[in-house]
């Protein structure tokens, strides 16, 4: 980005800025002369692929690391935190994607934690309450309809609650003026979304600069006045969002014109593979469904209607109460061994605790789920190899930790795994979650050459774009009752959102 794009009157307007940002790390150069400016009163995207930089800068901003080169201003004076402590002091906090909180304490002991007060050498809770309480007003006047209470344990809230409190904690632990979230809406369902936003935009009109971060550029869109996009750790794009379209935006982030992000052939569809005939699970019933060879079928639904459990259900994770799931011919007991001999693979959505083994490399991860009694490391290594190619897995070599990808490429060595197994039935459980789009269309594309193939492939996702843009069919899930899977051609997004909102 040129200089000249934060001159003059934006940069006197800026409340927080940085000039000539640099960052390495070995030989990794994260950040490079990033240029950033950001005003009170407004909410501002930084917008990019996995691994352009946009953690890094949020982490100079807020203390966390320091850059090697640049300089940093917050309220027209030099900014120069030596650690997060100092940077809330000065008024810059930051919640990150997943919040730092404690489920075995209440509340008002989380919003606390660290700045508890006392009272003759015990904790005053009936203090920490009121302040709890107060701060919760102030960012959210229906905190009690929501059931966010100081004096209830954290473990009693849901995803949108959660985030709520740590940003609630966030604004009173200090005089914030520079609110920085990261991811805040990669787990929450679209009611919570749209408390999440009216708060924010309350905070928006008190004159708080909010720095936020997000793939879903949709979402941004709505709630962002003004945008910065990296790339390559270098700001490539700046302006106001209503003056931008997605398609620039995409095309700033991964350098290209990106014409179709969900690549379609046409799919044949042909035998069954997967039926579910009256199927009951932990979360509810019933869910009849027939998979074919050949496409690819949506699960769309809230955030708890029964999707995961389903799909566990399926792979033998969790039991079934009742019904009966028939893979081919078989419908008899089943576990994730038995499955993955049939021909079945699972995604789980949670890829850092169920899908890989983060602190094992690339080449472990990939071989992991189809061992020989004896693996030589050269073929393991030519083996890895091979998938890293096909799927463009982004890394030094084999054996590099699957835990220091992006995410995209953490997604890619989880689908390699399941492809290397040759499973022909895929369950795919948010695939594309926290992921950027350069590589989100890479596995849509993945997804269509599978189908193509004859492969059958079941995809749950929160996101109705992607199902609307990759399945053939669409089912909705409303309260562990699953629809008739119908054609995407017959559905819209509003009769999906309306039948998964409004149980039958």
């Amino acid at each position: 980005m040129s200089e000249s794009l934060i001159e003059g009157p934006e940069a006197e307007a800026s409340l927080v800025s940085a000039r000539g940002l640099d960052k390495r790390f070995g030989l990794t150069r994260a950040l490079q002369g990033v240029e950033f400016s950001a005003r009170a009163g407004e909410i501002h995207a930084v917008l990019g692929e996995n691994g352009a930089g946009k953690s890094t800068l949020m982490k100079i901003l807020a203390g966390v690391i320091r850059p090697d080169a640049g300089e940093l201003s917050l309220g027209g004076e030099a900014y120069q935190p030596n650690d997060p402590a100092a940077a809330q002091r000065a008024g810059v906090a930051i919640v990150h994607q997943e919040p730092q909180l404690c489920e075995h304490l209440t509340v008002s002991e989380n919003m606390s934690l660290g700045a508890e007060q006392t009272r003759g050498g015990l904790l005053d809770r009936r203090a920490m309450e009121q302040h709890a309480r107060r701060a919760l007003q102030e960012l959210l006047p229906d905190a009690e309809a929501m059931s966010i209470r100081p004096e209830q344990l954290l473990a009693e809230l849901g995803p949108g609650p959660r985030q709520l409190v740590a940003i609630a904690r966030a604004l009173a632990s200090a005089d914030c003026r520079v609110l920085i979230l990261d991811e805040p809406t990669s787990s929450l369902a679209r009611s919570d979304v749209e408390h999440l936003f009216a708060a924010l935009r309350r905070l928006r009109e008190r004159g708080l600069c909010i720095v936020y971060i997000s793939h879903f550029l949709e979402e941004v869109m709505r709630i962002a006045d003004r945008y910065t996009v990296l790339r390559d750790g270098a700001a490539v794009g700046l302006g106001e969002v209503a003056d931008a379209t997605l398609d620039e935006w995409i095309r700033l982030m991964v350098g290209r014109d990106v014409r179709d992000l969900y690549p379609r052939s046409e799919h044949q569809s042909g035998e069954v593979a997967l039926e579910l005939d009256d199927v009951w699970t932990g979360a509810g019933g019933p869910a009849p469904l027939t998979l074919r060879r050949g496409e690819v079928l949506g699960i769309a639904g809230l955030v708890g209607a029964g999707r995961t459990e389903l799909l566990r259900a399926v792979f033998g994770l969790d039991g079934v109460r009742r019904g009966q799931i028939r893979v081919g011919a078989y419908a008899g007991p089943a576990s994730p061994a038995i499955r993955l001999n049939q021909g079945v693979g699972m995604l789980s959505e949670d890829r850092q605790a169920e899908g890989l083994a983060a602190t094992m490399s690339i080449r472990d991860n990939i071989i992991l789920s189809k061992l020989r009694a004896f693996v030589w490391p050269r073929r393991a290594r030519r083996e890895a190899t091979r998938w890293i190619e096909k799927l463009d897995i982004a890394c030094r070599d084999p054996d590099q930790r699957v835990g220091e990808l992006s995410g995209g490429n953490q997604q890619k060595v989880a689908l390699a795994r399941l492809l290397r197994h040759d499973v022909d039935v895929l369950l795919l459980d948010e695939p594309t979650r926290g992921i950027d789009v350069a590589s989100r269309a890479q596995i849509y594309g993945l997804i269509d050459d599978l189908a193509s193939r004859g492969r059958a492939v079941l995809m749950v996702s929160s996101y109705l774009p992607e199902l609307f843009g990759v399945c053939d069919r669409i089912a909705v899930m409303c309260r562990g009752r699953l629809g008739v899977a119908r054609p995407v051609a017959d559905l819209d997004p509003e009769s999906v959102l309306h039948e998964a909102a409004v149980a039958s």
